[in-house]
């Protein structure tokens, strides 16, 4: 009996409101779970705005302020696709705002930005509510915004990605594991550029079957150019940068080209796929699904990679009570994804016709992501290109 008594009294110690597990479930202050709570906000944003576009206009006609939209039959749908991502986007400028220079643990702020769930969930829904109140003219100022916006979200995700090669490089490259993965590492790169000419290929094949598509084959034509113009720069003797890099961009930036031709509009004679075929089939919803997939987990990858924006690198090792990651650079890639989203969901057009479980389709779109490969290849050989430069004006400076 006393064994069974002390069980108990056990039991109800571990779940008393005194005990700390009790205590830590309740505030929920735990900043690594609290990344996958703000994307799954996200992820719930990014399917209203879908259902806001797609299924907007019978569900959202007997909202007055909604009817003076001077777009066409379509335009109702993208309207509320902007009226989503503003909401969404006003409750992460509130976050980053509330959590921004946040450096310790057990702070207010860190507090805030991984507990008090209920009162942050109460406060998304108002501010999603409450841009559905506003009136046209304000949402299409906001679209208009949006688009430099969702600009900067791509040069967020483009230097994190560059800098997330260049750290595989230097990783792999040290001398802890240069012997161990120097195989490794002219095999990822042989690999690389296998993927990266058999994708052009069969850009050439898809894409341009004809010589009258001559946009598109000066698109994949210049892509094999810059890919050729990475690996020069990158395996020059005064870079000396290795061919990893080069072959890693250079899947990038071949994935970037074909996302800019696939976001041609359909009826495109120079597309040789059924993207035109008026019917929404199985393909298309996968691909809706993973495109929405992939925003959210760009956003969240990107928005907990804040050390690669810091201007001054500071080599002391973190201590124990530092937050894990930057909360300010946290919530401000997720309010510029909000942006980004909203412009794929509308074709970065507010005035653009989407069909249903369609993404990212028309020639302004295409062309967003042409400049953005272009923008790409310039950042990366400025990164590998400056420090030569600073080296030899310092040396002349000398």
């Amino acid at each position: 009996m006393e064994t069974g008594e002390n069980n108990n009294s056990n039991a109800r110690g571990i779940i008393s409101e005194d005990s700390p597990w009790f205590s830590q479930f309740r505030n929920a202050c735990n900043p690594w779970m609290a990344r996958y709570a703000y994307a799954l906000i996200f992820l719930v944003a990014n399917l209203l705005a879908w259902a806001a576009r797609d299924y907007g206009r019978t569900a959202l006609t007997e909202m007055e302020r909604l009817k003076g939209c001077n777009g066409g039959k379509d335009c109702l749908g993208a309207e509320g696709v902007l009226r989503v991502s503003l909401g969404c986007f006003i409750f992460y400028i509130i976050m980053f705002l509330s959590t921004a220079g946040t450096s310790k643990l057990n702070q207010a702020r860190d507090r805030w930005h991984s507990g008090w769930w209920p009162v942050k969930i109460v406060l998304w829904v108002a501010m999603t509510v409450i841009p559905f109140l506003l009136p046209s003219a304000l949402i299409q100022i906001y679209g208009d915004v949006a688009h430099f916006g969702a600009g900067v979200f791509l040069l967020i995700q483009l230097i994190s990605i560059i800098s997330f090669i260049t750290w595989l490089h230097n990783c792999c490259e040290s001398e802890k594991y240069a012997t161990r993965c120097h195989i490794h590492l002219m095999l990822f790169a042989t690999i690389a550029y296998v993927i990266c000419l058999v994708g052009i290929i069969l850009m050439y094949i898809w894409y341009a079957p004809k010589p009258s598509c001559l946009l598109n084959i000066f698109f994949i034509s210049w892509t094999l150019v810059l890919l050729q113009l990475m690996t020069s720069v990158s395996l020059h003797p005064k870079v000396n940068a290795g061919i990893l890099t080069p072959g890693l961009m250079g899947l990038y930036v071949v994935f970037l080209c074909w996302c800019a031709i696939r976001s041609e509009p359909a009826g495109e004679s120079c597309i040789r796929k059924s993207d035109s075929a008026p019917k929404t089939d199985w393909l298309s919803i996968i691909s809706f699904v993973v495109a929405i997939s992939a925003i959210v987990i760009a956003t969240f990858s990107t928005g907990i990679d804040s050390k690669c924006f810091q201007f001054r690198k500071d080599d002391k090792p973190p201590a124990e009570d530092d937050v894990p990651y930057g909360y300010g650079f946290f919530h401000f890639v997720f309010a510029t994804g909000a942006m980004y989203f909203a412009m794929l969901l509308i074709g970065w057009n507010s005035h653009h016709s989407m069909r249903k479980w369609t993404i990212d389709v028309g020639w302004t779109s295409t062309w967003v992501r042409i400049v953005n490969e272009w923008l790409a290849v310039c950042v990366y050989l400025w990164m590998l290109v400056a420090p030569i430069i600073w080296k030899c004006r310092q040396t002349g400076s000398v």
